[in-house]
């Protein structure tokens, strides 16, 4: 099969010029690895502005390609997001709303019984894997999951991937040090065996290293899906007691959630490392993601509002990062807003496919090519998050049911349960502080048409049983 698309802007081109149209025959299709990382804040890396985790091989990543700065997750906790992810559509198209249960919170401060969230994504969405399967790939997934088990239709295995380590239902790891099991005996699939002592981040880059060394002479996809830096925080003690040592930044603080993305960080050195010894830099491209926004209190994402599980950014802004050698241009960065649904459509691009009209990404080097058109983004929430840290104090809640989009520099929250909207100037306002749908009635009115005309065009579930257990405020 041969391929022939204007493949980056003249900005992004290492060489050439926009009008250069490479001609790609089966075997230039790149690798991919998609390098997912749970509940890292997009604050959390030094190139994103952290100011006492330490990232040097991230960085690098991202001096050695090109750094998104206004990622957005689909979803602002995990299984939805990874839903998202791997079926290129948007929550209420495949149904996983929330992680189960969606009644969260105490129920006599729910006004609503929330609609039924779907815990896993159906069998017959074609995802990721499959599609890129289809055109000759050879598919891994490694790490979480939290879409369902292999034993009922909807595991790794029977969604495209044709290996699968430690991905199952399970979305907290059972053990970050070996053995990897649950207090019933449960075990990561492919992680039976272990030393003692080893830590899970390393078991699973060197599981990903194995899987290429093995795969060199094919096209490959990797998911390497990473259970670090989710609670519990646990980290090798060397690095603990390094942070421990180390002084506190004014916003970042917490040595032992410090010493899990050190490790992180090592291992994804390791990576990008074991892929230039094998002489597949130029044929791979490597894109480093979180799932959702980083998980406050035990992070701060001190640049924008809120943490994960919230509608605000920093429940769903993520650090994104793409590296491919002789394709993009080293220390590239864009403000282009892009989202999780994306990369569906621009893998099976690459990979020489056509994506299916049904997906609700685009193919994000064909958006890089006209950075100034506007798309809305949107996001769709019906259920319940109970509040944690210092939010506890203040309100019952994290999110409360919600639809909320961006289109431009502006962002629109509408919310159920009261009716009532929230308008933010992203360029002005960047940390949501000011709502201003009063001082803009016009484009509060326009947006909320727009958000409403979708997510009733996508059939989204939409809480409106009343709970009779509800009293409110009182």
């Amino acid at each position: 099969m041969l391929m022939k698309r204007c493949m980056l802007s003249a900005s992004l081109l290492s060489v050439g010029s926009l009008c250069t149209v490479p001609i790609w025959g089966q075997a230039e299709r790149p690798n991919i690895v998609l390098v997912m990382v749970d509940d890292l804040g997009l604050n959390d890396l030094g190139v994103t502005g952290t100011d006492f985790y330490e990232t040097p091989n991230i960085d690098r990543l991202a001096t050695e390609g090109l750094l998104f700065s206004q990622a957005y997750a689909a979803a602002p906790n995990s299984a939805p997001s990874r839903a998202c992810y791997m079926t290129g559509m948007y929550t209420p198209r495949h149904g996983v709303y929330t992680v189960a249960p969606a009644e969260r919170g105490n129920k006599k401060k729910r006004k609503f019984i929330p609609p039924v969230t779907n815990e896993d994504v159906a069998a017959d969405f074609v995802t990721m894997a499959e599609a890129l399967k289809q055109e000759g790939y050879v598919c891994a997934h490694i790490g979480k999951w939290h879409l369902g088990e292999d034993s009922d239709g909807r595991g790794p295995l029977s969604q495209g991937f044709e290996v699968n380590v430690a991905g199952g239902h399970a979305g907290g790891p059972y053990s970050y040090f070996y053995p990897y099991c649950n207090k019933r005996g449960k075990c990561y699939v492919g992680l039976e065996e272990g030393k003692e002592g080893e830590y899970l981040t390393d078991r699973l880059t060197q599981e990903a290293i194995g899987f290429i060394e093995g795969n060199q002479l094919k096209p490959f996809f990797l998911h390497l899906a990473h259970y670090g830096v989710h609670v519990p925080l646990n980290a090798p003690q060397h690095l603990i007691e390094k942070y421990k040592n180390k002084a506190k930044g004014r916003y970042h603080t917490n040595p032992v959630y410090a010493a899990m993305i050190e490790n992180l960080d090592w291992n994804v050195g390791r990576l990008c490392q074991a892929i230039d010894s094998l002489g597949l830099s130029k044929r791979t491209l490597i894109v480093f993601a979180s799932d959702n926004g980083g998980s406050e209190p035990v992070t701060d994402n001190y640049q924008v509002r809120g943490g994960k599980g919230m509608p605000y950014e920093g429940g769903t802004r993520i650090p994104l990062i793409m590296k491919w050698s002789g394709h993009i241009k080293p220390g590239t960065k864009t403000d282009m807003p892009v989202i999780g649904v994306d990369l569906y459509p621009t893998f099976v691009t690459l990979a020489g496919g056509v994506p299916k009209e049904n997906l609700d990404g685009q193919d994000i080097f064909s958006l890089l090519e006209n950075p100034n058109e506007q798309r809305a983004l949107y996001w769709h929430f019906p259920a319940y998050l109970q509040a944690n840290g210092e939010l506890r104090k203040k309100q019952p809640f994290r999110a409360t049911p919600y639809s909320s989009m961006r289109f431009g520099e502006w962002k629109l929250i509408y919310f159920y349960e009261t009716y009532s909207v929230e308008l933010y100037n992203l360029k002005s306002d960047p940390k949501e502080k000011t709502n201003v749908a009063t001082r803009y009635p016009d484009k509060a009115s326009e947006l909320k048409k727009q958000l409403l005309e979708w997510v009733d065009k996508t059939y989204a579930a939409i809480p409106s049983k009343f709970n009779p257990e509800y009293v409110g405020s009182k």
